[in-house]
């Protein structure tokens, strides 16, 4: 017997993955706060461009989705 998450999943699931991203952006701006993801990103940005500035090796934009879908197959 599915209950009504298990219902709602299965529904959003057949949208296509533009309008999944958008709800999955609505869902957790609604549990974090607009503020608290924007912070999380900006504090992420600041992250990257000091590992960048340090030398950091950078990854071409081809490797990393490659390397991001065999880690999801």
């Amino acid at each position: 017997m599915s209950t009504p998450f298990d219902d709602l999943e299965a529904e959003a699931m057949k949208l296509p993955r533009a309008d999944r991203a958008r709800l999955a952006d609505r869902l957790l701006a609604s549990v974090y706060g607009d503020s608290e993801i924007d912070d999380a990103w900006a504090a992420e940005v600041e992250r990257r461009i000091s590992a960048v500035e340090a030398g950091a090796p950078l990854i071409a934009a081809e490797t990393a989705i490659a390397s991001a879908r065999q880690s999801l197959a």
